[in-house]
């Protein structure tokens, strides 16, 4: 009984986290801030893909969307020159 209370309130908590991280990521003015933040965002959604066991699912997402994603993607912008540098 209240194991699946517990599960059904990280059911409602992980999505509306994932909503926010998102938000977040969207107003940041840092990029990799923003990079990070998305990498944020893709490990709560393969805890998600886990809590709805979908273990083979959430290890792709942790694998390819927190890290890899966000390797090329700082990658990128440190690749890149500010503005003011240029």
């Amino acid at each position: 009984m209240l194991e699946d209370t517990m599960i059904n309130i990280v059911h409602i908590v992980v999505p509306i986290l994932i909503v926010v991280v998102s938000i977040y990521a969207i107003y940041l003015k840092d990029l990799i801030a923003a990079a990070i933040a998305v990498s944020a965002m893709s490990l709560l959604l393969s805890l998600e893909f886990y809590i709805l066991q979908a273990p083979d699912v959430a290890i792709a997402e942790v694998g390819l969307g927190a890290f890899l994603t966000t390797a090329i993607l700082i990658i990128a912008i440190r690749a890149t020159k500010k503005e003011e540098e240029a």
